[in-house]
């Protein structure tokens, strides 16, 4: 709707226009400054300028009224433009709030090591990086989300190494000294147990098929972690092994020419010369080559697979890569600005006030499964969207298990339920609603649907701004305003209940494309309404 009347105006106008919606709707739909920046060209005061250009609006069909506030052009679009738009929105629901976007993008996030199942503060990042995918894939772009399975280095090791500590206190009953650091939790109890069935008590007790064991169980791990995404509704088109990479280190050593630089025995990177604090070692002395070393490598490949842009989704631990990575793509002879790396903070759970106890099956952290049993995975998917990936986030699992409007999830799903139990108390036909037309509803109901024709304008601005919480935020809005309207208004039996209902069929169709974008599912009844 606004990218309608944004072209109409730059049509009319021959300018580029800047659209903004007033705080106060008295003042119309939308405003737009344009008189000012065309106050110096033409010499004439902003809001002499503004006067002469509204009056060139009259007998605007697309709006009812154009009126020149202090140099601000405002707008109110007309019931005739609002009508037709929803009809087309009733009548194409598949296609509302899609854009037309081009561009090949490869989207990269969670890649959590695979020695472990995942935690929490995973889940924050996979649930931001999922909801970013659903909303451009719907604006049109070409999306490929990827996995980036670092199945290289210490981790991979000592993973194998705790499976077998695992299977000689569990499966051989040893009284086992464990070292400081070592992964724990149920999950490697239930691998010892099938790793006995798969290859017998002996390897646990052979050092020599550590390695052996170790591959076996990154990838019965990458199956677990596989599992519990899909449960939240989560599912990459690619995975990459960071291990399978590490054959083409030398020729990415080769193509990053001088950037790199041997000074004591160790093989550096020349960061500092792209903007880095200092430069960083990517081959240590004893030859082997660092963390940073694989994440050249992949970021070599992801560049010549030939995406216009690429987007890297890490925790925010990782804040300090991103100069270096960059300055390796710039040696590499790629531009780094293709390249957009969003940070995803950590998360706080907490039960009744209280903080939420780790589950002794995960060993020291919360597991993403067992807070999606918990409190199930829309509203899982809704607290993780809720609020911007930069900050810290901390929330009560029991306040998201209430069935009340306390419960943010639940208040936008009941909105969409309530509408559906109306609709089907009407005898009012589909057709009837939407060949009805809206010329005449009262100011509350064009409000409402105004509101519900934003959903386009959201989507846009969620993903190119990468804010994707604006998309909750606005659909908490909407159902506020659905709720109030309910309540206000006597609906089935009113002499304009068709148009009312078209409006909520509007209201409707917004709230469960918004939802749908979160992967959330928008309910047709909940047990405990009460009309």
């Amino acid at each position: 709707m606004k990218q309608k009347v944004v072209t109409y105006l730059t049509q009319k106008l021959d300018k580029d226009v800047v659209l903004e919606k007033p705080k106060d709707r008295s003042f119309g739909h939308f405003a737009t400054p344009i008189a000012f920046s065309l106050a110096k060209e033409l010499r004439k005061s902003p809001m002499i300028i503004a006067e002469e250009l509204a009056s060139s609006f009259e007998e605007q069909e697309m709006f009812s009224e154009v009126e020149a506030v202090k140099g601000y052009l405002n707008f109110r679009l007309s019931e005739k433009f609002l009508n037709e738009y929803a009809t087309w929105a009733l009548e194409n629901p598949s296609e509302f709030a899609k854009g037309e976007h081009s561009g090949k993008i490869l989207l990269e996030f969670v890649s959590a090591n695979p020695t472990g199942p995942l935690h929490i503060g995973h889940a924050r990042g996979a649930v931001y990086g999922d909801t970013l995918l659903r909303l451009g894939r719907h604006l049109g772009y070409d999306i490929t989300a990827e996995y980036y399975v670092n199945d290289a280095g210490n981790q991979i090791d000592l993973l194998g190494l705790s499976l077998q500590l695992e299977g000689r206190s569990s499966i051989l009953g040893e009284d086992v000294e464990y070292p400081e650091s070592y992964y724990r939790g149920e999950y490697l109890s239930e691998l010892a147990k099938e790793a006995k069935e798969l290859f017998g008590e002996e390897i646990f007790k052979d050092e020599s098929r550590q390695k052996e064991l170790a591959l076996w169980a990154k990838d019965k791990v990458m199956e677990i972690i596989v599992r519990d995404l899909k449960d939240v509704g989560i599912e990459f088109d690619s995975f990459v092994s960071e291990a399978s990479l590490y054959d083409k280190w030398d020729e990415v050593m080769q193509k990053l020419g001088d950037g790199l630089y041997e000074k004591d025995g160790k093989v550096f990177l020349a960061s500092s010369k792209k903007g880095d604090d200092h430069d960083r070692v990517v081959v240590r002395e004893d030859g082997r080559p660092t963390y940073l070393a694989g994440d050249i490598i992949y970021h070599n490949q992801k560049f010549e697979r030939g995406y216009d842009r690429y987007i890297n989704i890490w925790g925010a631990d990782h804040h300090g890569y991103i100069a270096r990575v960059k300055a390796a793509i710039e040696f590499l002879g790629y531009d780094a600005s293709k390249l957009e790396v969003l940070l995803s903070q950590m998360v706080s759970l907490l039960k009744d006030g209280q903080p939420y106890k780790m589950s002794k099956r995960a060993g020291n952290v919360i597991l993403l499964s067992d807070i999606s049993k918990e409190i199930g995975s829309d509203a899982l998917r809704y607290i993780f969207a809720s609020k911007r990936s930069d900050i810290a986030l901390e929330f009560d699992v029991e306040e998201l298990k209430r069935q009340d409007s306390s419960n943010p999830i639940y208040y936008i799903q009941y909105a969409h339920a309530r509408i559906k139990t109306l609709l089907e108390k009407s005898q009012k036909s589909k057709e009837e609603i939407l060949a009805s037309d809206l010329i005449g509803i009262d100011s509350a109901a064009n409000d409402l649907l105004f509101d519900a024709l934003l959903l386009p304008e959201v989507v846009e601005d969620a993903f190119h701004s990468r804010g994707i919480q604006k998309l909750p935020e606005y659909l908490k809005n909407l159902a506020a305003s659905l709720h109030k309207f309910y309540y206000d208004k006597r609906i089935i039996g009113d002499e304009h209940e068709l148009k009312y209902l078209k409006v909520l069929e509007m209201v409707a169709l917004s709230l469960k494309t918004g939802l749908g974008l979160m992967g959330i599912e928008a309910k047709e009844k909940m047990y405990k309404e009460e009309e």
